[in-house]
């Protein structure tokens, strides 16, 4: 059975796990429910929209990246700790599966409601927005994500979508299967023949054969939020400098925007 690559925990710093303190626990309490959970009980999986924030009041959650051969724990959240990312921001779908390790109690903050106290308390909203920050980049840096590529250096497509996934700031593992020692028993596993390359699976289980970077999108829900029958004032086709500039000045007005980009926002200037 075929496995990612090396893999590592996330570091648990002070500064991307921080312990909430009694006073800030009691009025986030306002947002949310107090709900029991037991050992082994899922509460969010891969791929899931609107996941809620968690707080751990007593037991533990554990964060795990859903795998083809086999699940890892990225980190364990204990009594203070709370749970999400980034993706809590954007709207995009989870990326990790949230898995009870001890029973407890914890508070259930639905996302709608967890982004009216961004909004309303300055120095929760701050220590969120920090954190979610930074638990992202962790992810990136460890490249662990709920994408796995599998591609070649003399592929172009694997370059279109290595550079599509990391413009996207989307965490992901990457399989050289010109170096990769497990490359062949990797093809063999998931019936992969050399037109097929590059490979993206998603969420541990979606596979997608030399797919374009809409279908990647797609798979990964980076559109997630997206309502596609809502009519909009303005649609700004292009998210270069300018088509970014001219959303945020209209959205600065009050103007409902949507921007449409092929690739990634910043356009040529973030490509250099």
């Amino acid at each position: 059975m075929p496995t990612i690559p090396a893999f590592e925990p996330l570091k648990q710093t002070p500064e991307t796990f921080p312990t909430l303190t009694t006073a800030q626990i009691d009025r986030l309490r306002a947002y949310g429910k107090v709900r029991p959970v037991a050992a082994a009980e899922v509460l969010f999986e891969a791929g899931d929209t609107k996941v809620p924030v968690f707080i751990i009041l007593s037991g533990s959650l554990d964060i795990v990246l859903p795998c083809p051969s086999e699940d890892k724990v990225l980190v364990t959240h204990h009594a203070g700790g709370f749970s999400g990312e980034f993706s809590m921001i954007t709207g995009q779908r989870a990326m990790v599966r949230g898995r009870v390790a001890e029973s407890g109690e914890f508070i259930e903050v639905p996302v709608e409601d967890f982004r009216v106290m961004i909004g309303k308390d300055a120095e929760l909203g701050e220590l969120f927005m920090r954190v979610f920050i930074l638990r992202r980049v962790g992810l990136i840096a460890q490249g662990a994500g709920n994408a796995l590529l599998l591609g070649s250096r003399h592929s172009a497509n694997t370059l279109r979508l290595r550079e599509f996934l990391s413009r996207n700031g989307h965490p992901f593992s990457y399989v050289d299967l010109d170096t990769d020692e497990r490359s062949q028993a990797m093809l063999d596993h998931f019936h992969v023949k050399l037109e097929d390359i590059p490979v993206v699976i998603c969420n541990g289980r979606n596979i997608l054969r030399n797919p374009t970077p809409a279908a990647v999108a797609d798979c990964l829900g980076l559109n997630a939020n997206i309502d596609e029958s809502q009519v909009r004032d303005l649609i700004v086709v292009g998210a270069g400098p300018s088509g970014l500039a001219a959303a945020v000045y209209a959205a600065s007005e009050g103007l409902n925007v949507l921007v449409v980009e092929t690739a990634a926002p910043g356009g040529q200037a973030g490509s250099s």
